[in-house]
Order: structure tokens, then sequence, then C-alpha cells
């Protein structure tokens, strides 16, 4: 017999889920409709948790929408990135020796594109 546990996702798949069907409808969702675009056997009451914790990371915006509500992305996917990664920045008081790895292990042409970006104009 199978755990529960065992048969749980991992963490942030069902956000990414989420995030993807806000992404892809282009306009405010509400969890309902949400729960149709996922095609997934998931409760509505869990899309809805869903929403209202992204709303909490101030990942999506909502809008009153008869009785409840209506979410939308506040970033695109590469803002969102964005925003992970400098939350993982600010998790560490030695930015410098961060940003000096995480350079490091850029490949050549990560390490480019940084470069083209760091120095506009040349």
């Amino acid at each position: 017999m199978t755990d529960a546990k065992d048969q749980r996702r991992p963490a942030g798949e069902l956000e990414a889920s989420v995030m993807a069907a806000l992404w892809a409808a282009g306009a405010p969702q509400t969890p309902g409709q949400v729960q149709l675009s996922l095609g997934a056997a998931l409760a509505r009451t869990t899309v809805t948790t869903i929403l209202t914790r992204l709303h909490d990371k101030g990942v999506v915006e909502r809008r009153r929408q008869g009785r409840g509500y209506a979410y939308h992305p506040v970033q695109d996917a590469q803002g969102l990135t964005a925003r992970r990664m400098h939350t993982e920045l600010d998790r560490d008081s030695d930015r410098e020796t961060v940003l000096a790895r995480f350079v490091a292990q850029l490949s050549p042409d990560d390490e480019r594109v940084l470069r083209v970006l760091l120095e506009p104009g040349e």
C-alpha cells in the first residue's frame, strides 16, 4: 500500500501548473476556470488555495468577480524567474561571493549574454 505522502507532487509543481494556465489564458481567470484548464483531478478548493498563496507571495493579482476573485499574473515567466533569483540572492549576506560563484558556473554562452547586458554600447 502506498503512503499518501509518496503520491504528493514535488514542491512548486502545482504552483507552476497554475501559473502556466494563467499565462496561457491571457486574461484573468477564476479558480474554476483554472481548474478546467489544468484538466487534472484537482479540487477547486485546492486551486483556490494555490491561487491565494500565489497572491500572498505577490506573484498574482486578483480582482473581485462575483462572489469570488479572478486572478492574473503580475509578471511573465521570465520576470518570475528573475524575481526568484533576486529572492535567493537576498537570502545570503555575502552577495559578492554568491554572485562570483554564480558567474563562475555560467556556460560560455550565458557569460557572453551577461557581458552584453552589463556592458551596453561596447
